[in-house]
């Protein structure tokens, strides 16, 4: 079986999502990490004045943003990655992959066969 072709839009939606999803645990802690800088440095009296404020904020816009940067990244990545797959696979003649066909069984017990040919 051979890999010639790889649409690059779908391609992008799937990478933009997953890379979206990666980096919702990185702006969860950039927000915790803001918000145990605030209660150490405290909102009132704190020797950074209203920045301590913006701080906390900016952590928790972390939560959006970050997830949007990382997947809109992902996403345009992956469409010039795909594209550029294809110029390459038309010269070259795609990726060769090897698959064998495997019996699988469902829940009740029954065998059933998946073809891999068309």
């Amino acid at each position: 079986m051979v890999i010639s072709r790889i649409s690059p839009l779908s391609a992008a939606k799937i990478a933009g999502l997953m890379y979206a999803l990666a980096g919702l645990p990185f702006a969860l802690l950039i927000w915790l990490v803001s918000l145990v800088g605030l209660g150490n440095s405290g909102l009132f009296g704190s020797p950074f004045g209203p920045g301590a404020g913006l701080v906390a904020g900016a952590g928790a816009a972390a939560i959006v943003i970050l997830p949007l940067i990382y997947g809109v990244a992902g996403f345009l990545m992956t469409l010039i990655a795909a594209s550029l797959y294809n110029l390459m696979a038309a010269q070259v003649g795609g990726l060769r992959i090897e698959v064998r066909e495997e019996a699988v069984s469902d829940l009740s017990g029954h065998t059933l066969r998946h073809s891999l040919s068309d």
